[in-house]
Formats: structure tokens, C-alpha cells, sequence
């Protein structure tokens, strides 16, 4: 693969070291082209009748197609959202959790997972217990009916052993954010009950755009729990909430300019290859990894991810600094880390621009 082609797809890399997917993406040509002729399409032609509703659904199907192949599932089991908190708190929303219930989390989670799992623990009544990140599977208890934790911790780029988590009898929800086009996903091999994913950051998506995978055996058992016209099965008996099979029945987002964005987005890293996406942006991951350990900054541990995390005295500051040297990245209020994101479109020269700055 050209690394140099698939980087010429992202024109803030002319500019910048961008080292922030983390958060967002940068924006491929491509996806911008995309959402502009949609937004066009729609100013000369209008958005009534038929013919653009029925434009809303065919783009809905062909994005839930393609994010069902990178998650490595029946495109039925994906639902459209808006980010992947979106995809968590509907989890938590349509579970029958309560009273004498607990719901097992790691000390690691992103406010994305911490903010709906404490609204529904109000909402519904059940127990949070936290555990370390490292240890989640060992700390499942009688009592715990739902883990709900990162597949890739956004602190340092530790991933969760969830195949041991999957051999528990609770259900298991994964933070997908940091791992949907950052590394190989398979919700099979995983064996998660819902895998929650973002389209703006490591799909370079616009934002408002996610996808949520729902094992058929417990989608099909749940109610959705903000029901609209895009959950009916039967749209013309909507008081009888008959919502469609598998997960649709939670979807959220029917945007035609976002729905276009994230389409193109997703093609080009299929055209490119996951397989070379995937490998180069750990490897590129390692090497600063490599190079920071070697200039005797304390990285934090991680696995073979996409993302690097150091300790810093202000790391604030040093976000600033960089930012002054065109070097993006950012820090994680609370942890004194700086934490750089390193994807497939990232150079050796970015690095090198990175450390020459710190």
C-alpha cells in the first residue's frame, strides 16, 4: 500500500503532525466531497416525498452494510446512532436492570460510558462497582448482570481481555470508541453482547455519526427505548410498537449529508485495507512509544494499539506547546497524561516532529 496516497486523502496532514483521532479524525477528502454533493443534491431537489425517504433508507442500509463487515457481523445486528455513548446509554436504557443488580465497570472508562451508566443507575436503581482495568474478569460476581467497559482503554491503549469476560454468564457491553478502525474488531471471536463504536474518530466520520452491534439473541428481547418512526417494522400501526428485528430497531441517525460523509469514509479505508490500516498505525504507535521510553518519559502501559500515553508535569501546557509547533494532540483531564493518537495516515515525520517538540 502507498502510505504516501492514502495520506494525501487527509489535507490537514499538509499542515499539521495530527495525532488526535482519539477525538476526531481528520477529515478524508473524499467524505467532505461526499456530504457536499448531498447537502447540494438536497438544496436543488428538496427533502419531501417518497423519493428522499426512501434515499434516507437505501444510505442507511448501505452504511449498515459496511459498518457490519468491519464489526464482522449480519448487517441486522447493526444499528445507526450518533456516537457510541449513544449506542451505551441505549443499552443500558432498554436492559431490565434494578434493584439488587449490579453492573461491573472498570477504573478506566471514559465520562461516554460513565455519564449514561450513572443516569440509568439513577433512573433503575442498581449497584456500579469499579475494578481495576487489568482485572474486571476476575471481579464478575453473582450479582453482576452487565460489565460495561473499554474495549481499548482511552487512557493509555490497553486493550480488556474480553474473551474471559465472555465466559462469564453477565452480559458484556464494550466502549468500541478507541477500537473501531484502530484495530481488528470480530464481535464473534469477542463474544460481546453489544460492541458500541464512533464514526469520528478512527473512521474519520463526521460527528453525530456511530453504529451499535446487538447480539441477535438479546436485541430481539428488548424493547427500543426511545422509540421513533426509524424503529417500526409497521409504520402504519405505530401505536402497537412493532419495531424491526435485531438491533435496527435502535437506530438514531438518518442524516443524508452525515450518513454520505460516513459512507466515503468507510470505503476508503476498505479500499485501502484494514488489514495495512490496522498493522501501520500500531506499528507507528510502537515506535513513539519506543522513542519516548528511550528519552526517559514515563509512557503508560498499553498494548499494541493506536494510542501512546505519557506522564507530564503540566500536561496541559505541554498540549499547548506542541499545539505552537503544529503538533496536535491532547491530555486527559485528571491523569496528568498527554496522550498522542497515531493512525494509518500518520508519518515517521510526525514523530519526529512530536519529539523534536517536547
Amino acid at each position: 500500500m502507498d502510505a504516501a496516497a492514502f495520506r494525501s486523502e487527509f489535507p490537514v496532514l499538509e499542515r499539521l503532525a495530527f495525532l488526535n483521532a482519539g477525538s476526531d479524525g481528520p477529515v478524508p477528502r473524499r467524505g467532505a466531497e461526499a456530504a457536499t454533493a448531498r447537502i447540494e443534491r438536497e438544496l436543488a431537489d428538496g427533502r419531501a416525498g417518497r423519493p428522499h425517504f426512501e434515499g434516507l433508507v437505501e444510505l442507511a442500509s448501505a452504511l449498515r452494510s459496511r459498518f457490519a463487515q468491519l464489526l464482522g457481523c449480519d448487517p441486522a445486528d447493526v444499528a445507526l446512532t450518533r456516537s457510541a455513548t449513544d449506542g451505551m446509554a441505549t443499552a443500558f436504557a432498554a436492559l431490565d436492570l434494578g434493584p439488587g443488580d449490579e453492573v461491573l465497570a472498570s477504573d478506566e472508562e471514559h465520562p461516554g460510558l460513565l455519564a449514561p451508566l450513572e443516569g440509568a443507575r439513577r433512573r433503575h436503581g442498581f449497584d456500579v462497582r469499579f475494578a481495576p482495568f487489568g482485572e474486571l474478569a476476575s471481579e464478575i460476581g453473582p450479582r453482576t448482570r452487565l460489565v460495561a467497559c473499554s474495549h481499548v482503554s482511552w487512557v493509555g491503549g490497553r486493550m480488556v481481555d474480553a474473551r474471559a469476560l465472555a465466559e462469564s454468564d453477565s452480559l458484556v457491553l464494550l466502549d468500541g470508541a478507541q477500537g473501531l478502525g484502530a484495530v481488528p474488531v470480530d464481535v464473534a471471536a469477542l463474544g460481546c453482547d453489544f460492541y458500541a463504536a464512533a464514526g469520528q474518530k478512527w473512521l474519520c466520520g463526521p460527528d453525530g455519526s456511530g453504529c451499535l452491534y446487538v447480539r441477535r439473541e438479546v436485541s430481539d428481547g428488548l424493547d427500543p427505548p426511545w422509540p421513533s418512526y426509524m424503529s417500526l417494522a409497521e409504520p402504519g400501526r405505530p401505536s402497537e410498537l412493532i419495531p424491526h428485528p435485531g438491533a435496527r430497531r435502535f437506530d438514531l441517525a438518518a442524516s443524508g449529508p452525515l450518513g454520505a460523509w460516513m459512507l466515503a469514509s468507510v470505503e476508503l479505508f476498505q479500499e485501502t485495507g484494514l488489514d495495512w490500516v490496522h498493522e501501520r498505525g500500531a506499528a507507528l504507535a510502537e515506535r513513539l512509544a519506543t522513542a519516548l521510553r528511550e528519552r526517559g518519559i514515563d509512557v503508560s502501559p498499553r498494548d499494541r494499539t493506536t494510542l501512546v500515553s505519557w506522564r507530564a508535569d503540566d500536561p496541559e501546557g505541554t498540549v499547548t506547546r506542541l499545539a505552537d509547533a503544529g503538533v496536535v494532540v491532547r491530555f486527559l483531564p485528571g491523569r496528568g497524561l498527554v496522550r498522542a493518537s497515531v493512525g494509518a495516515w500518520s508519518s515517521e515525520d510526525d514523530l519526529d516532529r512530536l519529539l523534536a517538540a517536547l
